[in-house]
Order: C-alpha cells, then structure tokens, then sequence
C-alpha cells in the first residue's frame, strides 16, 4: 500500500488511521463534507506533504469515485448518528460499496461488535451473530451486504472494534465521563460502574487496523480488534481522578434514567436497547490477529487514559 484514502477522516477512528497511515510513509487523503475541519487535520500534522484533502459526500459515490481513484485502499471510518442507523446505514454502505466496485479497489470497512448480540461463546470471528437489538439486526444486514456476492472487483473486509476511548474519540460510551472529569465538572458513567467492561485505545487499533489492511489475504473476512483487557468503570474514575484532580461526584447512569433521558433526547432513547453490553459486557478475542498478523499492540490503561485525559484538559484550557 502506497496511497490511501480515509472516508470520515475528521471522525475519531479516521483520525487515528491518518497519522499512522503517514507514520508508515504512506500518501493519505483525508476525505469529509467539511472544508474547515479537512484544513483543520492538514494544519495539525505540520502541513504534511503526504496528506491532502479532498471535499465530497460519504452518500455520493461519485465523490468518493473522483476522490480515491488513484488510491490503493479505502478505509471507511464514517459513521451515521444512532438515531439515524436504520435510514442511513445501508446507505451509506451502498455508496462505499459501489464506488469501491467501480474502481476496483479495496476497502476496510470499520465497525462495532453489535452484531454479535449477548456473548454466547468465544468472542472470535465465528461468534454467531444473533443480536437481539434493532441495531445489532442492522448491523448484521449491513455486513451481509457488504460482502454481497454482487460486488465483483471490489475487495472488502471489515474490523470490528469493542467501545473504545483516547484522544480523538467523540462519541464513545466514555467520552461524557472523561470530559466531565478532565473540565472538573460533576460526570456521568453510561452504565455500572461495577462490570469490567473492553476498551480499546484508539491508537493501537489504528495499528491493528493498518496491519490488518496491508495483507492481501485479509479481504473477504470480518476481523475482531480486542482492547488491552478488562476494567471496571470505579477503576476508571480513580485513575481520571489521580490525573485530573477532580474530586467532583461521578452518576452512573443505569436503564432507568437512560430510559428517563431519552423522553426528552433521542440520541439517549436509542441507546436503551444496547444498555446489555454495560451490564454484560462482550470479550473480543484476538487469537486470529495473533495468528495471522502478529503481537496485539497494547497500551495500558493508566497510559491511554492519562494521554487522553491531559489533551482534553489542554483543549479545555
């Protein structure tokens, strides 16, 4: 791979591929609808001569066709609102489907672990995918049209992460707590603070993800992206709160009062339905990755939370 093209590169997980696609050496074109975080992402990486940007739409496959014809690999990190899922999902993957079949080329679609429903087995690549929530059923029609049979030249694969945090995450099930702590502000924690819940720090997935994408034997198959282990939401907090200093009290907010929330915020009614995985909890397992690609990249958690937590302190400042 020489040239590449992120689709929602201003979004968490695009920013983190940009970056280690350059550090790779790698050309990279920053794809989005808005100009001004696009000359925002040139300017934080020094005006990089290897990264440009390109304007277009993620439900316009022509703009996509335009932007990333003289590109190697696709990677897909755009996403669509929650409440916005069963409109827009398939959509979405419909354009990026097609353009990258026009072109010929392949393409690494990221997505989440909803498709897997409650934790039933192992948590590799052959859990089923038996979902019990509306949006865990949308996910599993969209990975089956993304490997449709009607796609004849384009190569796709799909990475799957668990809930994920660092510094460019904007809208993981984290982010409201790490915020709230770094502002020194009372906090919310989406879920019990009890259950040892998989994070990954979006750093090393930008690794996993990259590996993954440079072997020509990847496409065609769903990869699991596991985090550094478990952690409980009260171990979170005390390490926020040695960084931060912030004293202030952390809600856990349970069903119930996402339940209540979502009266009045349709992004909190939606995410009702996908509380399980706060209470349950799911695994990934990383045993193919360690296999066929080599070493999980792992950074502790006191490590990725701390890096995180200072630069939202610094952006707050």
């Amino acid at each position: 791979m020489k040239t590449a093209i992120v689709l929602g590169a201003t979004g968490g997980t695009g920013q983190v591929i940009v970056p280690e696609l350059l550090d790779r050496g790698i050309e990279v074109i920053a794809f989005g609808r808005s100009q001004n975080k696009l000359k925002a992402l040139v300017e934080e990486h020094d005006y990089n001569p290897r990264l440009s940007y390109k304007l277009g739409d993620i439900f316009d496959y022509q703009t996509i066709v335009d932007a990333a014809k003289d590109t190697d690999v696709i990677f897909q990190c755009a996403n669509v609102k929650y409440q916005e899922m069963e409109k827009q999902l398939h959509l979405l993957g419909e354009s990026v489907m097609k353009a990258a079949e026009i072109l010929g080329k392949r393409i690494v679609i990221v997505d989440g672990i909803y498709v897997y429903g409650h934790q039933v087995a192992k948590g590799n690549e052959n859990h089923p995918q038996q979902p019990h929530t509306k949006k865990g059923k949308i996910r599993v029609e969209f990975g089956q049209m993304i490997f449709s049979n009607k796609w004849k030249r384009a190569k796709a694969l799909i990475v799957r992460l668990p809930d994920y945090y660092g510094p460019t995450s904007q809208n993981s099930y984290l982010q409201p707590t790490l915020e709230g702590m770094a502002a020194n502000k009372i906090s919310v924690f989406i879920g019990n603070l009890k259950t040892p819940r998989e994070y990954v720090y979006l750093p090393d997935a930008a690794k996993m993800i990259v590996n993954i994408a440079e072997k020509d034997d990847s496409y065609g198959e769903n990869w699991n992206i596991p985090g550094a282990g478990l952690i409980s939401g009260k171990e979170i907090i005390r390490i926020a709160r040695h960084v931060t200093g912030n004293r202030k009290i952390v809600i856990p907010l349970t069903i119930n009062a996402i339940r209540f929330t979502g009266l009045f915020n349709s992004f909190m009614r939606e995410i009702v339905e996908i509380m399980y995985l706060t209470k349950e909890g799911f695994v990934l397992s990383g045993e193919k990755y360690e296999k066929r690609i080599g070493p999980i990249p792992v950074t502790p958690f006191k490590n990725g939370l701390e890096e995180t937590l200072r630069l939202l302190m610094r952006n707050k400042n």
